[in-house]
């Protein structure tokens, strides 16, 4: 596929099943990662591969946010919690390691993490691996931090789910440019 045409068809892919990307696919998808737009090369980022029971162990912490913030959570909304991260046979916790810099503020680095994973996105799209950017509540969760074993330094910017699409692709929105840009 084209690298433009490429960068113009991505969707978000929502429904994902098994196979998730072979390790070959993996690697592609980490490399173009570390492609990011990155003032001062920081690489204010890292990232946690989930699949098999890592996904289990990821719902665990999950249920275990929900009980927290709600203690009458019914067992169905327990259950929904626990089987979000099965939604997808991979998941890549991403998350922004901000590192003290006089000239590189704590959002430049936060946006760069978010080009990383932006680049995953892309690279799963042109090798046909289904992706979705997914975040919520429990990915700003303390809890979710801590049983992650995240610094005092690091925050969670998204879980990358990534699978291969259950179904076809969503059609790509037909955007003017003019809507988004204007000369100056």
């Amino acid at each position: 596929m084209d690298a433009l045409e490429m960068l113009c068809s991505r969707v978000s892919v929502p429904k994902l099943i098994e196979p998730g990307p072979n390790q070959q696919q993996l690697e592609q998808i980490k490399s173009a990662a570390l492609r990011a737009a990155d003032h001062a090369r920081l690489q204010p980022w890292r990232f946690l591969v989930i699949s098999g029971d890592g996904l289990e162990r990821l719902g665990a912490i999950f249920v275990e946010i929900a009980a927290r913030d709600n203690p009458a959570a019914s067992s169905e909304e327990l259950g929904r919690a626990k089987s979000k991260p099965l939604r997808a046979p991979t998941i890549i916790v991403a998350i922004a390691s901000i590192k003290e810099h006089p000239k590189v503020p704590e959002i430049e680095q936060i946006l760069s993490a978010g080009c990383a994973v932006q680049n995953m996105l892309n690279a799963a799209h042109a090798i046909s691996i289904g992706a979705i950017w997914r975040t919520g509540p429990v990915a700003y969760d303390a809890l979710l931090a801590q049983r992650l074993g995240l610094s005092s330094n690091e925050k969670v910017i998204g879980f990358i789910y990534l699978g291969t699409p259950a179904g076809a692709l969503k059609s790509v929105p037909s955007n003017n440019t003019d809507d988004f840009f204007e000369q100056w």
